[in-house]
């Protein structure tokens, strides 16, 4: 279990919380996240398993504020936890929750033989989480090729397959101003195949010119036709999605966010898209296998009043993201799980 040392307001004294006060520090959470209003120590008394007195858990909560884990909204006379209170629960969480059967089987059911996986993930776990879902899309220039096809369809036409990892295949068809000699045209795949296979998109598209230098014909009509088509060969700016997102409207369900100005942080977010593509970077440099950012952690003052889970996959040799934003008040060992679920049904090594 990680480390709860603590260091009381005046730096005196360092100290674990003790289980009274890591107890009273849970349910307090956990109440707060079903209930969505302040907890008093009347209320949390019904939910102690241990038989306190309200004097001492009102002077267990006063300490936890001390220690900043809960804080005292407006004259309210009960608590709701701090960023520190939301971390200390969610790094004491023993394991994720599982998911129920219908949650796995809607899972399974949209994902499977999906022909667009990356939308429908995020329109699936917008609806189960309740929350914000973002996809950020495997960039298909990081994938990796496996073999280069050249297909003569005419005399002056030329059929291009290109087989990337993961069972992604890419198909130009490219138009000649020349007749094309079939012999050269095993010649070129197979330098080109035996020069391409196993490096990535953007690597033969930085050095495609370089990997052709010491080729016998390449000074032909037919490879200055490849060298001048390379970018529309390769497609890599035809890939103008990079993030599904879905769920906006559920926010707007949670008390929190009831006034608009709460709510103005992920307006502002989803109209710039690159803010949520760093958030999404961010996570794959970690190489966490799930991870949770809640408030100022996210270094997003857009997003102080929310918290985000995340999960990397894969698809092939090609990175991705998948998350959900909602607010802090969230039930994290069901949002880890679902975002983990998702994650994996995604992964294709």
């Amino acid at each position: 279990m990680p480390d709860k040392s603590v260091i009381l307001p005046n730096n005196s004294l360092k100290r674990d919380l003790s289980e009274r006060e890591k107890e009273i520090l849970r349910r307090i959470i956990h109440l707060y996240i079903l209930k969505a209003s302040p907890v008093g120590s009347r209320t949390l008394s019904k939910y102690i398993q241990e038989e306190l007195s309200a004097a001492t858990i009102r002077n267990v909560m006063s300490d936890l504020e001390d220690l900043e884990f809960i804080s005292h909204p407006h004259t309210s006379a009960g608590r709701i936890p701090t960023d520190k209170g939301y971390r200390f629960y969610v790094d004491s969480l023993g394991e994720i929750e599982t998911l129920s059967h219908n949650e796995l089987l809607a899972l399974e059911k949209t994902l499977t033989n999906s022909d667009m996986v990356f939308k429908d993930a995020s329109k699936i776990l917008g609806i189960l989480s309740s929350y914000l879902s973002i996809v950020s899309i495997p960039q298909i220039i990081d994938l990796k090729v496996l073999r280069l096809e050249l297909i003569m369809l005419s005399s002056n036409r030329l059929l291009i397959v290109i087989a990337l990892d993961s069972n992604f295949v890419k198909t130009l068809t490219i138009e000649a101003g020349f007749n094309i000699e079939h012999k050269q045209l095993d010649q070129i795949s197979s330098y080109i195949n035996e020069k391409i296979g196993g490096k990535p998109l953007k690597f033969i598209r930085d050095n495609f010119r370089e990997i052709l230098k010491d080729f016998r014909l390449k000074d032909t009509p037919l490879m200055r036709l490849f060298v001048d088509s390379i970018d529309t060969i390769l497609d890599i700016r035809n890939q103008t999605e990079s993030i599904h997102i879905a769920g906006t409207p559920n926010l707007l369900e949670y008390p929190e966010f009831g006034n608009p100005d709460r709510i103005k942080g992920v307006i502002e977010l989803l109209e710039n898209e690159d803010i949520i593509v760093h958030l999404l970077e961010k996570q794959e440099e970690t190489g966490k296998d799930i991870n949770v950012l809640i408030g100022a952690e996210i270094q997003n003052e857009l997003l102080d009043d929310y918290a985000l889970v995340i999960s990397n996959y894969k698809v092939g040799t090609a990175r991705g993201s998948i998350g959900i934003i909602g607010p802090k008040r969230m039930p994290y060992a069901k949002m880890m799980s679902l975002v983990k679920h998702v994650s994996d049904f995604l992964n294709k090594e």
